[in-house]
């Protein structure tokens, strides 16, 4: 009896936040309970129902008048998901027959212009209550996977830029030049060494932070340097009568300060922003600076401390003495989102960082990976449907069914407006899986579990239009495997996945209603990141791999190795080649590029691409792999000479550690006119471009 009673709650509750599964003795519904004016409404079925179903009226819509509703009603994904269009604004119910469950089924839902804002404190917790009843019963695990990726931007400065996915869309990283400098984190600080003089170069000042902040991205825009970081925050709280609080004063939050570098020597604060949670991403296109950050609040705590805090904090040096809670108008629930977590988006044009006003708005439902085009910002959120049939057992190794939530906002100049959303099925692995292209939203996608029987992984690409409804799809490519990486290069996506050998899928898109896979490469190991060579060679950088059969076993398994680049000939795109491959040192090697894309560095003029590596070998009698050497490699590739190493700058001092030490090692390379720059926490080298001859180095 109790357990019919939580779930009539839980389903009163989900009138007013996104969606539930509604449970019958025969189906199981999910449904939307708001939905914008230019989007579908969509149900689904968790067992496939007949076009009959529509046609002999048991299942069908009413007005707030209780009068049915003539719509277009389409089934689709073998009568699993059922889509009404044609409805106007105002509130509705989707009627499901008595012949689909025990007693007839009633479910409202919404149809607006535009996303509703949150009125009051008891529609916050209206919707974290109703986060907590959804949460009791499941027991997940979850795997965070690193994102890493992208394509360098090219400038007309005789200087390196950061490796961007989205030309015109600037990613924060570690390292920033200007050309005449270089801005490093280096622990708690930030370090300004002019490189004018390679041979002599110097350090011309550092921005020392405290203990409650720890700087850990950097972005470059003229003479404003922003430093990026988490932050220890203080704001007051209310005193009350009540029990003792169990929130802290305190809020962990995304920092950034805004620093006037006009005088290298001598940088200047001129603003500083938060805003709560931890930085999902950081974006600058032209002047506009896009911040997001994710905070998941202590809603479970609403019960000792009735009036505890609920809304995000937010801070600006410019108008506030300490963080403030965000009004109730700049909040507003997400459709179909029961994550409990909010997305904090911060703008700011820092054309004048002094006077420009800075815009923030939040919305509840978490968000994972980010990627921003030049004309929208797409977040992702993980939705878990467990089936009822599923044992505990199995709950405790995975989380069932896990599928996805993507969110779209339009961006115009400080204006973040929502314009809909989409579940698509499976996970998405990072942002170069997702793309935007002439109004088309692209994106690829892995169901299910790579070593499970029962519910085998298999790939997808899906296609959006601008509304976020469904154009076109390919499910289940390359079963039993998973997505490595993606890159969408115009009207093509290349995919690779993985469980014994590498395929690499071509797939063409330029139809987005009709999307056709081209040709598919298998060879021995895998890519972590696909690099564009023009429009047709890509770069991936990856790991080999080789079949062992361990002792005592019959059956043969699959070992990484050495780090493997590879270069692929995707000119006849139904016959994708490998037509060269490099394989650095043996088992553990790595690189910082294989999960983090802006430690490629590029030279286009000069075919020149580099990047940080610590290699790791076997000695003869050893059975496993041990550390050797840290350093750095560059190549020349190029389709005509393939790939060609042209300098290992490896750290000779090191050579008798017996482990790689961060402080020592070389995070990202540079390059500055005719010079060569490898830096890292605590020191950076420069050498010649032409000859790779090492003509300085600078401690600091």
């Amino acid at each position: 009896m109790r357990r019919w009673i939580v779930t009539f709650i839980a389903i009163a509750l989900c009138l007013t936040a996104g969606s539930a599964w509604v449970y019958f003795s025969n189906q199981k519904v999910l449904a939307q309970s708001f939905v914008l004016s230019n989007q579908v409404f969509r149900a689904e079925f968790s067992k496939g129902v007949s076009k009959d179903v529509l046609e002999k009226g048991e299942v069908y819509v009413t007005d707030d008048k209780n009068a049915r509703i003539e719509a277009d009603f389409q089934l689709k994904n073998n009568g699993k998901s059922l889509e009404i269009s044609g409805l106007s604004n105002g509130k509705y119910t989707l009627h499901v027959d008595e012949k689909f469950s025990l007693g007839k089924s009633k479910y409202t839902f919404e149809v607006q212009e535009s996303l509703p804002v949150v009125h009051s404190r008891g529609e916050l917790e209206d919707y974290f209550k109703l986060v907590m009843s959804t949460r009791e019963n499941v027991v997940t695990e979850e795997t965070m996977e690193m994102s890493a990726a992208e394509d360098k931007s090219s400038g007309t400065a005789d200087y390196s830029t950061t490796n961007n996915q989205v030309k015109g869309v600037e990613e924060a990283d570690i390292v920033q030049t200007n050309g005449s400098h270089v801005f490093v984190i280096s622990e708690n600080k930030v370090v300004i060494n002019n490189i004018e003089n390679p041979s002599n170069m110097k350090q011309e000042s550092k921005i020392q932070f405290t203990e409650s902040f720890y700087p850990s991205q950097l972005l470059l825009k003229e003479e404003l340097l922003l430093v990026i970081g988490q932050k220890n925050m203080y704001h007051t709280l209310e005193a009350t009568d009540s029990a003792p609080r169990i929130e802290p004063d305190w809020e962990s939050m995304t920092g950034v300060f805004l620093y006037d570098i006009s005088n290298p020597k001598a940088p200047k604060l001129i603003r500083e922003l938060a805003s709560e949670g931890y930085t999902n991403g950081v974006r600058l296109k032209g002047n506009m600076l896009y911040i997001v950050s994710t905070i998941m609040p202590r809603y479970w705590a609403m019960e000792e401390n009735d009036d505890m805090e609920l809304r995000p904090f937010t801070y600006d040096s410019k108008t506030d003495k300490e963080a403030q809670p965000l009004d109730y108008e700049q909040i507003s629930i997400l459709p179909d989102s029961l994550d409990g977590n909010y997305t904090v988006i911060t703008a700011l044009n820092i054309s004048e960082p002094l006077v420009n006003e800075v815009k923030t708005r939040s919305f509840l439902g978490g968000s994972q990976e980010l990627y921003m085009s030049t004309e929208s910002l797409f977040l992702t959120s993980a939705i878990y449907k467990n089936d009822e049939a599923t044992t505990m057992s199995k709950r405790l190794w995975g989380p069932g069914q896990l599928d996805t939530m993507v969110y779209k906002f339009s961006i115009k100049d400080t204006i973040v407006d929502f314009v809909g959303s989409a579940t698509l099925t499976g996970t998405i692995l990072n942002q170069f899986s997702m793309d935007e292209h002439n109004g088309y939203f692209r994106t690829v996608t892995t169901t299910g579990n790579l070593w499970d029987q029962n519910n085998p992984s298999e790939n997808n690409i899906f296609i959006l239009d601008e509304t976020m409804n469904m154009v076109g799809s390919i499910t289940g490519l390359a079963k039993e495997e998973r997505i490595y990486s993606a890159r969408f290069m115009g009207d093509k996506a290349y995919m690779v996945t993985f469980r014994e050998t590498d395929p690499l899928f071509v797939i063409d898109v330029a139809n987005p209603t009709n999307p056709k896979v081209l040709g598919e490469l298998k060879i021995p190991g895998f890519s972590n990141y696909l690099h564009p060579l023009g429009e047709k060679h890509l770069i991936g950088f990856g790991y080999e791999t080789s079949s062992i059969v361990p002792v005592g076993s019959k059956e043969p398994i699959i070992q990484t190795e050495g780090m493997k680049i590879s270069l692929f000939d995707v000119s006849d795109f139904d016959s994708p080649k490998e037509v060269d491959t490099e394989v650095i040192g043996g088992q553990g090697t790595y690189s910082p590029i294989q999960y983090d894309h802006h430690a490629l560095f590029q030279h286009n003029e000069k075919n020149l691409y580099g990047f940080p590596v610590t290699i790791y070998e076997k000695e003869e009698g050893q059975e496993y792999s041990s550390y050797k050497q840290d350093g750095a490699f560059i190549y020349e590739i190029t389709p005509e000479k393939g790939i060609v190493l042209k300098a290992s700058l490896l750290n000779k001092d090191n050579q008798a550690q017996q482990y790689e030490e961060w402080g020592t090692m070389i995070h990202r390379l540079i390059y500055s006119n005719n010079s060569i720059f490898t830096i890292g926490m605590k020191e950076m080298k420069s050498y010649q471009l032409d000859t790779f001859k090492e003509t300085g180095v600078l401690s600091y």
